[in-house]
């Protein structure tokens, strides 16, 4: 239960700086306030977004985004001239922040799928810490293989525009990290599912022992201590293998095995995070992984920097660059 109004006189038993504070009575007050927007046409880029409940019974849902080009080309061209890469996205927010509605992110993927040309799938999956984890990978991972099996077949825009040959998973932040491990999930599963790359945006990467400028930044060191603690109140702490991939029992050693051909790694040069993204970089690199990396880095910008600010330059940079790797058939 969420209560939006501040109460002096309740009692703190967790707080979540600057996102949320956990009352004693069970009442969750979100101190960011995120405004919603609705899918359709948009006029500034010429995309339009609507909403596809996939699992009635738990709310997961996707907001899809197609040029409005492809939807005034569907009578006009054979079926099989329109199909566009597949872009799964899922978005950040540390697993407790967020939604495919909210008007950053609605905003920035307008963007996106404007400079790419591509069809893409936003998935909403449920929040911590009403769900608290694993749960937000179990509906993203779930939403992957709607999306891109029976249940995306049945969905007219998918059906007509996606090209299921060309499927990309993206992500920032814990969206980012879910991309990782789905990669990995689907490497030698046996599954049909293919995908083609994954673009991980300021990836949320962490573990107990601070390096980079992690070192010398001991409130930001403790500030993200203290949101994946809350979110995943594991015994292993911060070196849980799902925050941290690079931890002898995880799987920094199976990069190697990452199911796809291509990956950038995209990060903004002052982020707290920035540190750990060039790091698994370069442990993919240096893994005997088949694939091609990609790195990105953005200096002077801050995390999430493109989905708050995207019409920056900078922003635009970026979503040239995933413009470009999504549609790269090399």
């Amino acid at each position: 239960m969420e209560d939006q109004d501040s109460n002096p006189a309740k009692e703190v038993a967790r707080d979540v700086f600057p996102f949320l504070r956990v009352y004693k009575d069970g009442t969750i007050q979100r101190l960011v306030a995120t405004e919603s927007l609705p899918p359709g046409l948009d006029s500034e880029t010429n995309v339009v977004s609507k909403d596809v409940v996939i699992f009635p019974e738990t709310g997961v849902s996707a907001r899809l985004y197609l040029p409005n080009s492809a939807v005034a080309a569907a009578d006009d061209e054979p079926i099989s001239r329109k199909k566009l890469p597949l872009v799964v996205y899922y978005h950040g927010g540390g697993f407790f922040a967020a939604s495919t509605a909210s008007r950053e992110y609605h905003s920035a993927l307008n963007r996106i799928v404007a400079a790419s040309n591509v069809i893409l799938a936003s998935v909403d999956y449920r929040l911590a810490p009403e769900n608290p984890i694993p749960v937000p990978y179990a509906d993203a991972f779930a939403a992957l293989e709607w999306i891109a099996g029976a249940g995306g077949r049945s969905e007219p825009w998918l059906r007509d525009h996606a090209d299921l040959d060309r499927v990309y998973l993206a992500g920032d932040s814990c969206g980012a990290n879910m991309s990782h491990h789905f990669a990995l999930k689907l490497s030698g599963s046996g599954r049909a599912l293919r995908i083609r790359g994954v673009a991980m945006i300021h990836p949320y990467f962490w573990g107990k022992d601070p390096i980079g400028a992690e070192v010398g930044d001991g409130f930001r060191k403790a500030m993200v201590d203290n949101w994946w603690l809350f979110v995943c109140p594991s015994e292993k702490g911060c070196d849980d293998p799902l925050i941290n991939p690079f931890v002898e029992e995880g799987n920094g050693s199976g990069l190697q095995k990452l199911g796809c051909e291509r990956v950038i790694v995209v990060v903004a040069g002052d982020d707290i995070l920035k540190d750990r993204g060039r790091l698994y970089y370069e442990k993919l690199v240096g893994s005997g992984w088949k694939g091609k990396a990609e790195y990105l880095e953005t200096e002077g910008k801050d995390h999430v920097f493109h989905i708050i600010q995207p019409d920056c330059e900078e922003a635009k940079i970026v979503f040239k660059r995933l413009g470009a790797f999504f549609n790269d058939d090399s």
